[in-house]
């Protein structure tokens, strides 16, 4: 262990774990062909197999609600108890509204409440983990409900149409002693890196094509993840699984294989394959799927990205309360395996893509 490096960490001054966890994914897919099919790319070297795509009824806060009440579920807590409700999105519905206020109403925790919304591209939603972890851990309220959640979009026939999806993931952070997981300690890495952006007014986000990978996203998370071992004592080795965040199929696998993890350490986190790149989800909503199936004792890595840019590395570690918790909610693999497939046309009028002038 590096002193000087654990100095860079951050930890509570009481113990903090997850109480209670939950996930949402839409029921809509778009397979990666169909958007090479009407654009003319081909069928080989696609980023993903397909990913999630919102119904006309859904946004970022009716998908944080269903992620939350799961959550609620597994903690069994009474939702009055939360003192805070922070969402994370780069897609929140209101320009000029919260969502964490609905998102409080609609959970029965409102009005007796601290809500925000956090926005840092794709890592708001562990930037909400901890804030409320800090909150928690400070003792100015016993539980904090975070969640990332968004509906991304993607120009169309722009590379990231292949890749921005849809999902949430909630977590209630709270005392230890009653925690599903422990929270072991945290490590946020920040640069001005602007490889990712959507100025005032535009619909669709930009990206620095190539850019977005080296220097940003691969410099960002594998020093995020190597400061966070160096400063614990750990390598991969000492790590059941490793969750990443996961723009695409390839990023995700080529870090974890420079940091030392094995494919089978971050093959039940992977879900980009399946579903896509569910930005301020995407780490969060990884690491459900791997709550699911974590033994007690399991230790976990969890390390996110947000264009901008910066990382959050997450070092956890699994309780005996988890097994009997995790079954009072649906499962993040039930949620993705109940697919239902759409075609280009489809998804167009779904994500408002025909602008009527």
């Amino acid at each position: 262990m590096n002193p000087e490096s654990n100095s860079l960490l951050l930890k509570p001054n009481r113990p903090v774990g997850i109480v209670g966890y939950g996930a949402y994914v839409p029921q809509y897919r778009l397979p990666a062909t169909e958007v090479a099919r009407m654009w003319g790319g081909s069928d080989e070297g696609l980023p993903i197999k397909e990913k999630s795509v919102p119904g006309l009824d859904e946004d970022t806060v009716t998908m944080s609600i269903e992620a939350a009440r799961n959550a609620l579920a597994r903690s069994a807590l009474d939702p009055r108890k939360l003192r805070a409700v922070w969402v994370g999105s780069e897609s929140h519905p209101y320009a000029v509204k919260p969502s964490s206020t609905i998102v409080a109403e609609a959970i029965g925790t409102a009005p007796n409440i601290q809500a925000a919304d956090m926005e840092f591209a794709c890592k708001a939603g562990t930037e909400a983990m901890v804030m409320a972890i800090a909150l928690v851990g400070s003792g100015m309220g016993d539980y904090a409900l975070a969640v990332g959640a968004d509906t991304a979009q993607g120009k169309p026939g722009d590379a990231l149409e292949y890749t921005a999806a849809a999902g949430a993931a909630a977590f209630i952070l709270g005392p230890a002693e009653e925690s599903l997981v422990e929270i072991i300690s945290t490590y946020s890495f920040v640069t001005d890196t602007p490889d990712f952006w959507r100025r005032a007014y535009q619909h669709y986000p930009e990206h620095g094509q190539r850019f977005t990978g080296e220097p940003a996203y691969f410099k960002h998370v594998s020093t995020a993840a190597k400061t966070m071992m160096e400063a614990s004592g750990t390598t991969a080795a000492d790590y059941a699984y490793a969750v990443f965040h996961q723009p695409n199929t390839k990023f995700p696998q080529r870090v974890a294989k420079q940091l030392g993890f094995s494919a089978e350490q971050i093959k039940t986190g992977l879900l980009a394959p399946m579903i896509g790149n569910t930005y301020a989800a995407a780490s969060p909503i990884g690491l459900t799927a791997v709550l699911d199936e974590a033994k007690a004792g399991d230790r976990i890595l969890v390390v996110s990205y947000g264009s901008g840019a910066g990382s959050d590395a997450l070092d956890l570690r699994v309780t005996d309360r988890l097994e009997k918790y995790r079954s009072l909610a649906t499962s993040t693999a039930q949620y993705i395996a109940r697919r239902v497939e759409i075609d280009y046309a489809t998804y167009v009028r779904y994500r408002g893509k025909i602008a009527m002038r």
